[in-house]
């Protein structure tokens, strides 16, 4: 257990995805283009030619090799499922068109407010931030409540006014947190860190949030404890990185990294199905 977390992550089921409960909404609602994560275009709104009649995707387990990557990045945070089951209901798209575009835009709602669940169920159980459990608890409690509005009230929500009061607290937990490591730390917020040759850096408890890391060489880097709240972590190597601790850090955010076995992370994320295993050491050629 690291030093940072005096209690284990109790990720809420409810904010992981559980696409046997949704009725493919990422494949519907949300647009794409064709590029290096996608190998079609795809308007909002429109069903993706890979899924199925009972919702499920026709090429899940080939969508690399298919060209969308962008595919197995993405994570809703069990917003679709919440859409799906309590604000529509159970009923689906297919069966009420009627209530399609309604459902397509009241998903992305859906997923920005679990995203903050996910934030401020983290922020909870990390016992530097103590001084402001109550707020964030408060936090928490009016995020849930908003989940279950109708979808006219989500529809009407001001979601980047709520974000910020909520960003806010996570700013200062992050503060808090961070402060109990030892050391200066790295003040790197926002950075353009594209592509940029980090490995093995020294970055504990490092503020990182929104920094483009999108390439970056971090193998073997020291991120303990270091903030990576909205930071691009496209196509940067993790291989061998210690991540225990990091805070606020996203399976979408793993997922559209390179990592192995030796990648240390935290509890409450899994190693993407993807990355490397670690390498074979090489064979004793004395005899």
């Amino acid at each position: 257990m690291d030093r940072e977390r005096a209690v284990p992550d109790a990720v809420d089921p409810g904010l992981r995805a559980d696409c046997g409960s949704c009725f493919g909404l990422c494949c519907v609602a949300l647009p794409f283009a064709a590029s290096a994560d996608f190998a079609i275009d795809k308007d909002a709104g429109r069903p993706c030619p890979n899924l199925r009649t009972d919702f499920r995707c026709g090429v899940h387990s080939q969508l690399r090799q298919r060209g969308f990557t962008g595919c197995t990045v993405f994570d809703c945070f069990g917003a679709g499922q919440k859409v799906s089951q309590v604000t529509f209901g159970g009923q689906d798209w297919r069966s009420a068109p009627g209530t399609a575009r309604q459902m397509f835009d009241v998903f992305p709602v859906m997923r920005q407010l679990h995203e903050l669940l996910w934030y401020l169920t983290e922020a909870l159980t990390l016992p530097a931030a103590r001084p402001v459990h109550a707020a964030l608890r408060a936090a928490l409690e009016k995020t849930q409540g908003l989940t279950r509005g109708s979808a006219q009230e989500l529809l009407a929500l001001d979601v980047p006014a709520h974000r910020g009061e909520v960003n806010a607290l996570l700013l200062r937990t992050s503060e808090l947190v961070r402060a109990g490591v030892p050391g200066r730390k790295k003040q790197r917020r926002g950075a353009d860190l594209m592509g940029a040759r980090l490995k093995g850096a020294g970055l504990r408890g490092a503020n990182l949030r929104g920094a483009c890391l999108i390439a970056a060489d971090l193998t073997g880097a020291d991120l303990r404890t270091a903030d990576l709240i909205g930071a691009d972590l496209r196509d940067a190597d993790l291989a061998g990185a210690d991540l225990t601790g990091a805070l606020f850090l996203t399976q979408a955010q793993l997922n559209a990294a390179r990592g192995d076995a030796a990648t240390a992370l935290p509890p409450s994320l899994t190693r993407p199905a993807h990355w490397q295993a670690r390498p074979a050491a090489p064979a004793d050629p004395r005899p």
